[in-house]
């Protein structure tokens, strides 16, 4: 089982948030960092089985909707692997 940390703490721009995901979880040079990327990225080009998200509380206002985004795709992820030999999941540690 693969783990990674995708820690935001004090993260204040978007563009620096799909960074620190494209590097957390790996994603390959051509991640576009756009919310369409992300979800082609989680499903299809990342072998992490398992994502602890840290540093929330302390990530900017104007993300927070982003970060809403992001959860509402890895919420998806896990939903589509959830039946198979495959499974997705992560935590929000805060």
């Amino acid at each position: 089982m693969k783990i990674i940390e995708l820690d935001l703490t004090g993260c204040k721009y978007l563009d620096e948030l799909h960074i620190r995901i494209r590097d957390a979880l790996d994603f390959p040079d051509y991640y576009g960092k756009n919310w369409s990327a992300f979800w082609d990225c989680i499903n299809r080009d990342c072998d992490v089985d398992f994502v602890t998200i840290v540093g929330i509380s302390s990530i900017s206002n104007d993300l927070k909707e982003s970060v809403n985004k992001m959860i509402e795709i890895l919420e998806r992820n896990k939903q589509f692997w959830k039946d198979t030999d495959c499974p997705f999941d992560y935590e929000i540690i805060d």
